[in-house]
């Protein structure tokens, strides 16, 4: 009878993990973050965290101006140990300088947006908005899944004076904005059909 392999995960060094591992570091599965130098590994996406994400892809894309860019999913390097992966960011266009790119400065994101899942609420909510307004990027979106299933947008502004961000919005139905450029996207989110059941 042959033994089952043992899985060995590194040791991480003393002093946490910095970008240059998140980026370097084989075998990491995708979509690893980076918070305060400790490895962030991803549950299993749910659907609504997947339509909520290409419903506002696509919303954004319908009024993006020429000098702004849209990409989901991709790490924002905050300092030498935080690299976070928003959902979805706006980013100025010159900052996207080559096929192979897989990351950006925080200085080249204008929005970042978390959809809220179960295991990541605390990051969503506390950790990563705090990052980000400390890193100075002027608008955030965190995304929560409401009762009937539907998305709210919670709509935040960067104070630059405290560094912190203030709400500014709560949109349900219809997100509607003229910052960072002008938005109109519907919320709604086609439900699966509901199959019968065997009797």
């Amino acid at each position: 009878m042959t033994a089952e392999p043992v899985q060995h995960w590194p040791v991480p060094p003393l002093d946490g993990y910095t970008v240059d591992d998140l980026l370097t570091l084989p075998g990491l599965p995708p979509h690893t973050e980076l918070i305060d130098g400790s490895l962030v590994l991803v549950s299993p996406q749910r659907y609504f965290h997947y339509a909520v994400i290409k419903l506002l892809e696509n919303g954004l894309q319908l009024t993006l101006p020429e000098h702004l860019w849209i990409v989901r999913e991709m790490t924002v390097i905050i300092d030498r140990r935080n690299g976070p992966e928003p959902d979805v960011s706006v980013i100025r266009a010159e900052a996207l300088t080559a096929m192979n790119q897989s990351r950006f400065q925080a200085s080249d994101v204008v929005l970042a947006i978390e959809v809220v899942s179960p295991e990541s609420m605390s990051r969503d909510r506390d950790t990563k908005p705090h990052k980000y307004a400390a890193a100075g990027i002027p608008h955030f979106w965190r995304v929560e899944q409401t009762g009937n299933e539907q998305p709210v947008v919670h709509v935040f502004e960067l104070d630059q004076t405290t560094r912190s961000y203030v709400h500014a919005g709560m949109h349900r139905d219809r997100l509607k904005l003229d910052v960072p450029y002008e938005i109109a996207i519907d919320l709604e989110i086609p439900l699966p059909p509901v199959r019968p059941t065997a009797e």
